[in-house]
């Protein structure tokens, strides 16, 4: 296939920028970049052109390498939310590309950026945060951070808490019914006390008591004996 050396009057991706001489397929020259204006054909006219064609790069790329460092700085302080589907253990069905993220940008905030220029090792293939790499520009460079969000509610399971044990106390015993036995046989203590105790017998007296009982039987006994005393005959009888 022929060749033809032209002159670029375009940055074309892949193939130069203004004022690069390159050399492509005769019938793409003739077919597509003669006609889009992107390139001229290499005669001695054409090359006085070159001068004026590197100054419109120069500020071409000056006039690129300001927009993508304010781009980059403002890319850094956004985040990018795409929805995907998965299951309800949290595993995404597909995964993120590079085209996913660059329509989402477009969509949530109308900032427009070539796939390309969002560098990513392998889709991404899991939910949560993370960082992405953008290659702006030849001298520009930034980060995006995007977050991958279920459509559906992801089910986290919940793990079995023990109760915890206290150091130096020992367990709480139950209470039992002072009227019930309780299930070993045994009685209260209250019921074994009164069982100790024989029937019929009082319960003891105190001193006080027996004391205040004792008076009247103790005057009783006195008037007793004074009656059994034989009356003193009368003086002068």
């Amino acid at each position: 296939m022929p060749k033809t050396e032209v002159i670029l009057t375009h940055n074309i991706v892949g193939l130069g920028a203004e004022s690069d001489q390159v050399k492509v397929a005769a019938g793409y020259a003739r077919n597509y970049l003669f006609p889009q204006r992107m390139a001229i054909p290499l005669t001695m006219a054409n090359k006085r052109q070159i001068e004026s064609l590197r100054q419109r790069r120069a500020e071409r790329e000056a006039h690129e390498f300001n927009t993508m460092s304010e781009l980059a700085k403002g890319v850094a302080k956004l985040i990018c939310i795409i929805k995907v589907k998965a299951g309800e253990d949290g595993k995404m069905f597909g995964s993120v590309t590079a085209g996913v993220i660059a329509d989402e940008l477009k969509h949530q905030f109308d900032i427009t950026l070539d796939k390309r220029k969002i560098h990513l090792e392998h889709p991404i293939r899991a939910l949560g945060d993370h960082e992405v790499e953008l290659h702006l520009h030849a001298e520009v460079k930034g980060t995006l951070k995007v977050r991958v969000e279920s459509l559906t509610p992801v089910v986290v399971p919940v793990p079995a808490v023990e109760p915890k044990k206290e150091e130096g106390r020992e367990p709480r015993r139950e209470k039992h019914s002072h009227t019930k036995r309780d299930t070993e046989g045994k009685k209260p203590e209250k019921a074994e006390a009164a069982e100790a105790k024989p029937k019929g017998e009082k319960p003891a007296r105190t001193e006080k008591a027996e004391k205040v009982d004792k008076a009247p039987k103790a005057a009783k006994a006195h008037k007793a004996e004074e009656a059994e005393k034989p009356e003193k005959p009368a003086k002068g009888e």
